[in-house]
């Protein structure tokens, strides 16, 4: 059985046993977290009704912090001799999924 959550403006595929990165949750580590899926699929039967959707739940526990990859930027005014460089680094929860309960 596998869900899909949406967290963080974005749509992750998810199993029982599995790894994820989000973004900031504002949880600490050992917490749980519980996200009501958008989509359930259990074998041949899907469901993607609302109300059985709001039965559902997936419940996961925050394992600890990561980062992202590092991007660098720069901006550049030819005229006005004006450069920027500039960094960004983001933050993730890592997330374990204990559980996918259906409806």
């Amino acid at each position: 059985m596998y869900a899909v959550i949406k967290t963080g403006g974005k749509q992750e595929k998810v199993e029982e046993g599995s790894i994820l990165n989000v973004e900031l949750l504002g949880a600490n580590e050992g917490d749980t977290v519980t996200f009501t899926p958008i989509l359930l699929v259990d074998g041949a039967k899907v469901v993607h009704d609302q109300e059985s959707l709001l039965k559902a739940k997936v419940t996961a526990v925050v394992v600890g912090e990561s980062k992202g990859p590092k991007i660098v930027g720069f901006h550049y005014s030819p005229k006005a001799r004006a450069r920027k460089r500039w960094g960004h680094r983001q933050h993730y929860n890592v997330l374990r999924v204990v559980e996918v309960a259906g409806s």
